[in-house]
């Protein structure tokens, strides 16, 4: 169980760093509305600038906490309910601007994984 625990911890932990460090600029088809970046993502969900980087500067500490998790597990659980949090909030930004259920897919199958890590 820890080995699909960690498992799970690896692909939400460089899921996020990817999509917040490497993507961000670049345009993919799960952006919220008609985005073509992250920040203009957060324009279509009607978020201000400061809360862009708000959100990921948690997104990319709980994704480094998760990484950490693997030598320090009790790190785990806080780490995963607070990523958990922050897609459960990214789904609901989907529903918000009314876009396809396949774009929210990316923040649903993380949230999953999340819960999976935190009863773990």
């Amino acid at each position: 169980m820890e080995y699909i625990r960690i498992l799970f911890q690896l692909i939400v932990a460089l899921g996020i760093l990817n999509v917040w460090l490497l993507r961000a600029g670049r345009s993919t088809s799960y952006r919220g509305s008609d985005a073509k970046n992250l920040r203009e993502e957060f324009a279509a969900y009607g978020l201000p600038l400061w809360f862009y980087y708000f959100i990921g500067t948690l997104k990319i500490t709980f994704a480094l906490l998760l990484l950490i998790a693997i030598a320090l597990p009790l790190v785990a659980l806080p780490a995963a309910v607070g990523m958990g949090l922050l897609m459960f909030g990214a789904f609901a930004m989907h529903l918000k601007v009314k876009d396809p259920i396949s774009k929210a897919i990316p923040s649903l199958f993380v949230l999953a994984l999340c819960v999976a890590i935190a009863l773990m």
